[in-house]
């Protein structure tokens, strides 16, 4: 079952893509798994979902029980294989959600109960399960950097116009094959007009563009509505549709 990351700058519209291609490919029978790794932790408003389950850092008894120990030391490997049936929370085309939360790090690299405990979740969910996973990645590249996504398939990596977006992707794409990560493709949200000059600056980080999302003011109406984009529908989330064939090439 294929494990797809999505990442990207802030506010490119990570979160649109994962919810939409999550329940596209449970419209198509697969067992999917989408988690909110994302600290804004919006997935749930993306797929649909009005009662999202609470985030797994907040559960602080059971990371310390799982992942604690005594003086500061903590388990490296705890106990994961029974988080999503028991914290997941089923939405419409049954997808499940799970929702990571957030680490409080004094630092850059911290290493406490909570973070062991979900970079534990996380290597069980994309190497020892049978489902497709959709993970909704925090902006730019910190899960890289703690080497998070090892068992990831295919990295998507969302931009728009803008030499910023760009550039994350650049780095985004240098530390992932860092980690093994040989499959890429972007995503160029929010287009509206001429994009060649970004489809080549892409191509000179090695990024091959799977899809355009053009601008569509369908996606703020079902934002302002509350409702996932894929019930609202329109011209994003048929694009969105192509690049899910584009995704199912890649993989063959």
């Amino acid at each position: 079952m294929i494990k797809i990351a999505i990442s990207g700058k802030g506010g490119v519209g990570k979160t649109t893509l994962s919810g939409t291609l999550a329940r596209l490919l449970a419209r198509l029978g697969y067992d999917v798994l989408a988690i909110d790794a994302d600290p804004s932790m919006n997935l749930a408003s993306a797929l649909g979902i009005k009662n999202p389950p609470k985030p797994l850092t907040g559960f602080t008894e059971l990371i310390d029980e799982r992942a604690g120990g005594p003086a500061g030391v903590f388990k490296l490997n705890p106990k994961v294989d029974d988080i999503v049936e028991k914290f997941g929370v089923t939405g419409p085309d049954n997808v499940k959600l799970l929702v990571l939360g957030t680490v409080e790090r004094g630092g850059s690299g911290c290493m406490c109960p909570a973070s062991s405990f979900l970079k534990a979740l996380l290597r069980h969910v994309l190497l020892k399960t049978n489902s497709v996973v959709i993970l909704d990645m925090e902006a730019g590249v910190e899960h890289l950097g703690r080497g998070t996504t090892r068992g990831i398939d295919i990295m998507l990596i969302v931009v728009e116009p803008g030499a910023r977006s760009i550039e994350t992707a650049g780095r985004i794409v240098e530390l992932a094959r860092q980690i093994d990560i040989r499959k890429f493709g972007a995503i160029i949200n929010k287009a509206g007009g001429e994009t060649k000059d970004i489809e080549d600056q892409l191509k000179g980080y090695g990024i091959e563009v799977f899809g355009i999302i053009p601008y569509d003011t369908s996606l703020v109406h079902a934002d302002m509505e509350n409702i996932a984009p894929i019930d609202k529908g329109g011209a994003a989330v048929e694009a969105i549709k192509n690049i899910l064939d584009k995704v199912s090439m890649a993989q063959e």
